[in-house]
Order: C-alpha cells, then structure tokens, then sequence
C-alpha cells in the first residue's frame, strides 16, 4: 500500500511541479495582456507657450495650453491577441479660452508587445491608408533597457525612444525613455504675406517644419507610460530658412492627478501579474517537491522492505 501511496504522490508532485512552470512560461503571457476596453483620459499642462491663433490672425505668447488626451478601447473590433484603441486629442488654451487644435487617431496593437498592426480600421484623423509600425500607445510587457522604436503620428513614421535610465514616479519604479525628433520638414502651408512680414498680402507657400522632444517614464512591469512631458515647435520658415511663423511652441506636462490616477492603476496590474507571475508558480512548485519527495521516500522505503522481505522468508533466521 505505501509503494502504491509513494508512485501516487510522486506522480502528483511531478505534475504539479510542470504545472508551475507551465504557469510562469505559458500561461501568464496567455492571461496578461492589454485590455479591450481601455478607458482613460490623461491631462497634460503646457505654460509659457506660443501658438499661432487663427481667430486673432496672430502669434499668441504666454499662453497656458491644456492637453486632453482620451484613450478608449473599441472591444467590438479586438480579437484574443489584437486591441484597437481610438484617441482623441484636444488642445485648449486657459488663458484666452479658445481650441488650439485636436485630432483622432485609431490604431491597432499586438496586446501582449504593444506592436502597431496595420488592421481593423487604423486611422490618423481622416487618413486611412496609414502604414504604422513600431509601437504606439504602450511599451511591451516587461520592457527593456534598450532603445524602442515608437510611431509618430506627425511625421507618420517611427523614431527612436532611447532608454535613458531609471527614476521612481510616486513610489513606482520607472523606467525613462526619450524621443529626440530634430527640425525636420513637414509639408507646407499657404498663408497671407503679411503674416511672415511681408508687405503684400498675396498668399505664400512656406515650409513648415516639426521638432520634439519626448520623454516618457513607463512601468517595465506593465509596459504603461505613467508620466511624460513633450517639448513641441511647429513653425514656418521662408525660402532662406529663416523661421517666421509659430505655429506651435509649448512643453506639456503630465498633470500630478493624471500621474497618481495612472500610478494607481499601474500598481495594482503590477500586483496582479506579481501574483500570476512569481507568488502562484512558487507555491505550486513548493507543494509539488514536497509531494515529490514524500513519494519517493515512501516508495524506496517500501521497496527496501520488499527486498529485505524477498532475500530473508518469513521464519529463516539469518546465519
């Protein structure tokens, strides 16, 4: 009965022993990933900006912009392995209490890498024959120290985000990746000369030109940006290359109740896939040696016996 007992246990503590490992290698990718129905609207601040205003027919300075930027997920249109994410953006200025611009974008992602995929409706505002690539709205699941290569819905095209080391956001560990676009050319605009200086009002075609730079701090856990500022300059040059018109020239900052709200949710997916992740499989994997052991010391102990047994019959003294 203990031999039967020991193959028992030590058969049971095998499986549950694959089954921890199945748990950390297979089945937490399968369980974490990047949900269909996001739902998130995240602030950012820009003081001290400029911007072209059209209802003035001039440059405003010393302007207070706010950036809106509402994430929602499209669940009808994901699939098991692909969200789609729609996001407005909406720049208003507090200080003469106007709209600055907005914009749409909808794309679709890899849940598990956060990998754009050209599918499902992707779209930057009316454009629908975009072709994206690298990542957009998130980092991948457990990011890594190295350098990402992230769309920019501008220039409709990637640009390096280098990873520039580590900080702590309200507790949570971060790491820091920055998106350095130098003054490259993007397009033209016709406007009247007299709004570049010159002395007719004849329209102008100039070129207009985009620089940024951003930096985000994401969790490497969840892949998740808690915190970013974005230092942006669209402007008009002429046929010199001299600038002459400020279209856009601010630095948003995320507001600290965007921060502690994206904080807050970013700790408790950490706590989830900790759980998934590390706790689960350990315990699992515990319970599954000791049954291990226990079943093979009640096997070996039983089969000891029975060759005792089989060498020495029952009455037959030893000599």
């Amino acid at each position: 009965m203990r031999r039967v007992a020991g193959l028992v246990l030590s058969a049971l503590g095998t499986f549950l022993i694959i089954l921890a490992l199945l748990t950390k290698f297979v089945d937490v990718g399968e369980a974490v990933k990047f949900p269909l129905n996001e739902d998130q609207v995240t602030t950012l601040v820009a003081t001290n900006a400029s911007y072209f205003s059209p209802s003035h027919l001039a440059e405003l300075t010393g302007a207070t912009l706010e950036d809106t930027l509402s994430t929602e997920g499209i669940s009808a249109a994901g699939t098991s392995s692909t969200a789609v994410w729609k996001q407005f953006n909406y720049v208003y200025d507090r200080t003469d209490a106007q709209t600055v611009s907005y914009s749409t974008e909808r794309l679709a992602f890899d849940r598990s890498s956060g990998a754009l995929e050209n599918c499902c409706g992707s779209a930057i505002g009316t454009n629908t024959k975009v072709h994206v690539s690298g990542l957009g709205y998130v980092w991948p699941f457990n990011a890594q120290k190295k350098t990402y290569q992230v769309f920019n819905s501008t220039l409709l095209k990637t640009v390096p985000a280098v990873y520039a080391g580590t900080a702590t956001v309200l507790g949570e560990p971060v790491y820091k990746y920055v998106e350095n676009v130098p003054a490259t050319p993007d397009g033209s605009q016709t406007v009247p000369g007299t709004l570049v200086g010159l002395t007719s009002a004849a329209p102008v075609k100039l070129a207009q030109y985009y620089a940024s730079t951003t930096t985000e701090y994401v969790d490497p856990v969840t892949g998740g940006p808690v915190k970013g500022n974005s230092s942006e300059h669209i402007y008009l040059v002429n046929s010199s290359g001299t600038p002459v018109l400020t279209l856009i020239n601010a630095n948003f900052v995320t507001t600290p109740g965007s921060v502690a709200s994206v904080v807050h949710t970013a700790k408790n997916y950490d706590s989830q896939i900790d759980l998934l992740d590390f706790i689960v499989p350990l315990i699992i994997g515990i319970v599954g040696v000791i049954l291990l052991a226990m079943g093979l010391i009640l096997y070996l102990v039983r089969r000891e016996a029975a060759v005792y047994e089989d060498e020495h019959e029952v009455g037959e003294v030893p000599v």
